[in-house]
């Protein structure tokens, strides 16, 4: 064998293992970047008791223009557009409906009632899950609402001469008591207790220099010839807060705002010692309030589960974006990034499921079930 050749072969030779290690080091890159995004989805499932897709299980499928106008109530939905509000079951079929005319329509739902509302517009409708059970006029601009387990709803308006109204209507729909603010400030919040023989209403006076808020408290009075309505007890407070949420355990009344939670003690309106700097959710499952809070804007979102002796039972990060939260009788649900969780009222996480579509709202249905309102429609979750 001459030179020539024996260099040729170990050019050739080295070609071939240059070719090699080139490859060897494409595939080994390659499958770093596979095994990074692995461990990126198998950490974001970490704990998730099931994964599952949306669009296959129960309910119907629909655009997401139409999803936003659907709310999980009793065993179905309710259907709110500017001209119809309909109730439909988990497969989409119409069981009664009404005509309405409203620009701004807004919906609560409770275990058994639902009301829609055209905020800032002046009529709204009560329905039940079998019927719509009536529709009324107002005088003024609606500004809220609230219902209770029995079927009382709470309106609050504005007022030409006031700080605004709060009408109350038993469940036939008959007016009550009408309450026109001329002290107190602007109405925000009404909440009723379990027996429905109390209401609170919150609210805000501006007038100051320094927005001072006050609670109300009304009985209602069953007699014989129907209901009356009577002042119980006024409170304030010496903060600035704005009370946007309130709820009783048993007659204790509590309010939430942004960053306190209170609750009345004797003649006191006074703040809980509780360490949270904003509250985004605060809803009551039996006698617990769980609390969805977080220690600054753009912080991770925490859960907390208090007593009704103001004892923190359970705290907990849950993550970063919550898009809803719903409570059934002792359990409560919450949509956070890509997870749903339920606890039951001691705090007991119940349920753990992956979903593959953003939750715009929930309600728990007949069995424990979740019905939940994504963005591609209207599915039940067993969970």
């Amino acid at each position: 064998m001459n030179n020539e050749e024996s260099n040729n072969r170990k050019y050739s030779f080295s070609k071939s293992i240059t070719a090699i290690v080139t490859v060897f080091a494409f595939l080994f890159i390659v499958s770093l970047v596979l095994l990074f995004f692995v461990m990126r989805h198998e950490e974001s499932m970490t704990g998730a008791e099931q994964q599952i897709r949306l669009s296959a299980q129960g309910g119907f499928n629909c655009e997401y223009s139409e999803a936003q106008k659907l709310f999980p109530f009793g065993d179905g939905v309710v259907k709110v557009t500017g001209e119809r509000v309909a109730y439909l079951t988990l497969s989409g079929n119409e069981i009664f409906s009404s005509i309405v005319d409203y620009r701004n329509p807004s919906c609560i739902t409770s275990d058994n009632y639902c009301l829609v509302f055209d905020l800032d517009g002046y009529s709204f409708t009560f329905l039940g899950k079998e019927s719509v059970l009536y529709s009324h006029p107002t005088s003024f601009q609606i500004k809220g609402g609230a219902i209770s387990d029995s079927g009382f709803a709470a309106i609050i308006t504005s007022d030409d001469n006031s700080y605004g109204n709060v009408y109350l209507y038993d469940p036939e729909g008959n007016v009550i008591s009408e309450w026109s603010s001329y002290n107190s400030g602007y109405p925000i919040a009404c909440c009723f207790n379990s027996d429905t023989t109390k209401m609170a209403i919150t609210t805000i006076n501006t007038v100051g220099a320094v927005p001072v808020p006050y609670i109300r408290i009304f009985n209602i009075v069953a007699t014989d010839r129907g209901y009356t309505v009577e002042d119980n007890a006024f409170y304030t407070t010496d903060n600035n807060d704005i009370l946007a949420t309130c709820f009783f355990i048993d007659d204790a009344l509590y309010a939430f705002s942004s960053t306190r939670l209170y609750k009345v003690n004797g003649d006191v309106l006074a703040p809980v010692d509780l360490n949270f700097s904003v509250a985004n959710f605060s809803l009551l499952v039996g006698d617990r309030i769980f609390l969805v809070y977080a220690d600054g804007v753009e912080q991770m979102n925490k859960l907390a589960i208090v007593d009704s002796k103001e004892k923190i039972l359970y705290t907990s990060d849950i993550g970063s974006q919550v898009h809803c939260v719903c409570s059934g009788k002792g359990l409560f649900a919450i949509s956070v990034d890509t997870r749903i969780f339920v606890y039951n009222e001691g705090g007991t996480l119940i349920g753990d499921v992956q979903v593959d579509e953003d939750i715009l709202r929930m309600g728990f249905i007949s069995g424990n079930d979740l019905c939940v309102v994504s963005t591609g429609g209207v599915h039940t979750i067993a969970y």
